[in-house]
């Protein structure tokens, strides 16, 4: 079990560590992280905050949309995470500045970011372990008004990005790059990297079949 965690927060610090390179690239972040940085601007407190607020309403969301008791162990992976995006972002990131770097560096950083998202996500995954609402929220919308999980994503992030953009959230090329090539990323590294997960796994838990994606 100890390797499972271990596994599942270094997924989830990785990929906010490629969250925090994506946003200091400042050609635009994801389409939720534009949208808790217009709220942080707005209302401030920290992004981190705002990732945790909306989470938190979305798991009453997907209560709602499947007829379902909250799922308050999500609360587990909203913290973490909230934790992990304030860390890069106001400790980790806190004395970079790109503003006036060339656009090749920041369009560079930005890709590199989408790798190490695609590589914490597909960490984040595999010890099956509770998800965040972010992430269940796109499986179920899916589920509840029967379309493809592509679509329901595509869905949610025209409504976010439209939402970040009227209250002044970074949506940008980074917003549109992130929604095209994210999972592309994370569908690679989680099948390149399996089977080293695999490896490591003790043998009790072996009997563990991760989910493919």
């Amino acid at each position: 079990m100890s390797y499972r965690i271990f596994i599942y927060i270094l997924g989830i610090v990785t990929n906010f560590f490629g969250v925090a390179l994506v946003i200091n690239a400042m050609v635009g972040a994801g389409f939720w992280q534009s949208l808790f940085i217009g709220l942080s601007d707005i209302f401030g407190l920290t992004v981190g905050f705002w990732n945790g607020a909306t989470q938190l309403v979305l798991i009453f969301i997907n209560s709602w949309l499947i007829r379902k008791s909250p799922e308050f162990l999500a609360l587990i992976p909203l913290v973490l995470e909230s934790l992990a995006l304030d860390f890069w972002l106001e400790i980790g990131f806190a004395q970079v500045n790109l503003v006036g770097a060339p656009l090749v560096l920041r369009l560079l950083l930005m890709l590199l970011g989408i790798v190490f998202i695609g590589i914490g996500i597909a960490l984040y995954l595999f010890p099956q372990l509770p998800r965040s609402p972010i992430i269940q929220v796109t499986i179920v919308i899916s589920h509840r008004f029967e379309i493809s999980l592509r679509f329901a994503q595509t869905l949610i992030a025209i409504v976010v990005a439209t939402a970040a953009l009227m209250i002044g959230g970074p949506v940008g090329i980074g917003t549109v790059a992130l929604t095209m090539f994210s999972g592309v990323s994370i569908q690679y590294f989680y099948s390149s990297l399996y089977l080293t997960y695999r490896r490591f796994l003790p043998s009790q838990n072996k009997e563990i079949v991760t989910s493919r994606i």
